[in-house]
């Protein structure tokens, strides 16, 4: 896998074009892993506001306040980190969020951070 200097668009990504020390990176955060389990779960686009309440309910704290928390924490980190990787893309406007791999791409990856 070599590294890429390119923007990710709304093809799907090649998972070789992305860098291994990228996909750890963003397994490393619990809530990215959530975020992608979440994706993987759904056949198409989903809501940021779906992924912030089922975050919510998963860390057992599905209170507004937290869930505004998660929200922003999306929007500010996990997103744009995730988006960058070439994982997924969003829409600021619909507020919409797609995985730009196959699912079968991140399965094995999930799989290694459930197995604990």
């Amino acid at each position: 896998m070599t590294p890429q200097a390119r923007i990710p668009d709304d093809t799907d990504t090649d998972p070789d074009e992305i860098p291994p020390t990228r996909l750890f990176a963003v397994f490393a955060d619990e809530r990215r892993q959530r975020i992608l389990t979440y994706l993987t779960q759904r056949p198409g686009a989903v809501l940021v506001g779906d992924i912030a309440e089922y975050i919510a309910i998963a860390e057992g704290n599905p209170t507004e306040e937290w869930y505004e928390r998660i929200s922003t924490d999306l929007y500010h980190s996990h997103l744009p980190r995730m988006r960058d990787c070439g994982l997924l893309t969003y829409d600021l406007e619909t507020e919409s969020v797609s995985l730009t791999v196959e699912r079968t791409v991140l399965t094995p990856y999930l799989d290694l951070t459930t197995s604990t």
